[in-house]
C-alpha cells in the first residue's frame, strides 16, 4: 500500500456487524466445514422484514448458547432517528429494549454479533417496521439527521406506500443548501424520490431536508404523517477510482492521491459494475452468503471484515483474508464485489483496514474498465450516472 505523506487524520466510528446480501465470495474457498447459520445462532423477534409491528409487540434478541457480544438497534421514522437503548442479560443470552412502547411508523434496524457455544463468531442484520395507521404514508430518509457525510451523498426518500399523486408529494418536500446550489428531484417509480445537485456537493455545505407531508394526499384516501426537518453536513471530498483491468484502487482526497491499493474485482462470469457508486453503509464485520443472491452454496463467509456497501443489490468494498496474497493486484476472483487484503478479524494496518478508517458514508467510488454494464441509477445512490438534464426530467412538476 502506497500512502501519501501528510494525509488528514479522520476519526471513524466502526459500525456493528450485519448480514450482507452480497455476491462477493471469491474462488479461494474457506477451509473447514460450513458454520451454523447466523439465523440459527442469533434469533431476533420480530423476524426480519416483518411489517406492521404493534407498539406493544415483543422485541428481543436471543442466542440459544454462547453469548451476545454486541447489539445495536437504531430507529428511523416519523419520531426521528435514534439509538434504541437496551440491556443484555447477565448470562449474555438475550437483549431487550428498555421498557416502553415501540414508535409508530418507524423502521427498526438490529445489528448483533454473537459467539456460539463453540466460540465461533456470527453477525446478523435484521429490520422490521412498526404499524402505520390505515391510509397513512411516511418516507424513510437518507442520510440521517445531524450527520457528516461525503460529497457524493444523494438525498433519498423511500415511501412505505405507493405514491399516486407524485406532484403533491414533491411539492411538500424541499432540499436546500448553504451555500446555495441548484438541487433537482428525480422519481424512481412510485415509491422513491431522490435529490441531488448537478455535481458532487462542495465540502462544508450545510444541507436541509424539509418534510411537510402531514395531511398531504398521495392517492385515494392516503395521507402523509410527517412534518420534520433534517439537517446534515458535507464533509471532505474523497473519491476512489477502481481500475478493474489493472486490479488497483486510487484514493484521492480533494484531488490529492492518498493511497494506491491492490484489489481483486469480479471475475469473468460475475464482473463488477462500472460507474459511480456511493458508500451506503459501513460494517466492521458482516456475513456474505451466496445463497441470498443466487449463487447457492458456492460460499458462505460469516465474518467478512471491513465491509462497505455500494449498491442495494449487494456490491461491497470489503476485506478479504481467505484469498492468496498474489490475487490482490493480480487477478479478479470475486462474484462482483471489490476485495482488499485483510486478516481474519480485520486488521487496522491492512489495505482494507486503512480504507475503512479513511472512508465515510457518502464517499464516491467509481469503477472503470470492468466487463459489466454501468450500474443503474436506482441501484443504491447511483444517480450520478444519469446526465443532469435527464435527471431533471424525472421531476413530477416539469
Amino acid at each position: 500500500m502506497a500512502v501519501g505523506a501528510g494525509r488528514a487524520a479522520v476519526v471513524v466510528v466502526a459500525a456493528l456487524a450485519a448480514v450482507a446480501t452480497a455476491g462477493c465470495g471469491g474462488s479461494d474457498a474457506l477451509i473447514g466445514g460450513k458454520p451454523r447459520s447466523p439465523e440459527e445462532t442469533i434469533r431476533v423477534t420480530p423476524g426480519n422484514g416483518t411489517q406492521g409491528v404493534r407498539p406493544d409487540g415483543r422485541f428481543e434478541v436471543r442466542v440459544p448458547d454462547g453469548r451476545l457480544e454486541r447489539v445495536e438497534v437504531r430507529r428511523t421514522g416519523d419520531a426521528g432517528a435514534a439509538v434504541v437503548a437496551g440491556r443484555l442479560s447477565q448470562d449474555g443470552l438475550s437483549w431487550r429494549p428498555l421498557p416502553g412502547p415501540l414508535e409508530l411508523g418507524s423502521k427498526y434496524t438490529v445489528d448483533a454479533v454473537a459467539l456460539d457455544g463453540s466460540g465461533r463468531r456470527s453477525a446478523r442484520h435484521t429490520t422490521f417496521t412498526t404499524f402505520v395507521p390505515a391510509h397513512r404514508f411516511i418516507g424513510f430518509y437518507t442520510p440521517e439527521n445531524r450527520t457528516t457525510v461525503g460529497t457524493g451523498i444523494i438525498v433519498s426518500l423511500d415511501f412505505n406506500r405507493r405514491i399516486v399523486d407524485r406532484a403533491a408529494v414533491e411539492r411538500a418536500v424541499t432540499v436546500n443548501a448553504e451555500p446555495a446550489v441548484e438541487i433537482a428531484p428525480h422519481w424512481f417509480g412510485r415509491g422513491r424520490l431522490d435529490f441531488r445537485p448537478r455535481e458532487r456537493w462542495r465540502p462544508g455545505t450545510q444541507v436541509t431536508l424539509d418534510l411537510r407531508l402531514r395531511d398531504v394526499k398521495a392517492g385515494p384516501g392516503i395521507y402523509g404523517t410527517q412534518r420534520k426537518t433534517i439537517r446534515f453536513r458535507i464533509g471532505r471530498d474523497q473519491v476512489s477510482i477502481i481500475d478493474a483491468a489493472k486490479h488497483r484502487m486510487t484514493v484521492r482526497r480533494s484531488g490529492r492521491v492518498l493511497a494506491t491499493l491492490p484489489i481483486t474485482a469480479g471475475n469473468a462470469e460475475n464482473p463488477t459494475y462500472n460507474g459511480k457508486m456511493v458508500i451506503l453503509e459501513r460494517h466492521s464485520v458482516t456475513r456474505m452468503d451466496g445463497d441470498t443472491v443466487g449463487f447457492g452454496a458456492e460460499y458462505d463467509i460469516p465474518d467478512v471484515p471491513h465491509a462497505m456497501r455500494l449498491t442495494r443489490s449487494g456490491t461491497f468494498l470489503h476485506g478479504n483474508y481467505w484469498a492468496r496474497p498474489q490475487v490482490f493486484g493480480g487477478a479478479n476472483t470475486s462474484h462482483g464485489c471489490v476485495g482488499l487484503r485483510d486478516i481474519k478479524g480485520g486488521g487496522p494496518h491492512t489495505p482494507a483496514g486503512w480504507l475503512f478508517a479513511h472512508s465515510r458514508v457518502g464517499d464516491t467510488v467509481e469503477v472503470r474498465n470492468s466487463r459489466d454494464r454501468t450500474v443503474a441509477p436506482s441501484n443504491g445512490l447511483g444517480g450520478w450516472n444519469m446526465p443532469w438534464e435527464k435527471w431533471k426530467r424525472g421531476s413530477a412538476l416539469r
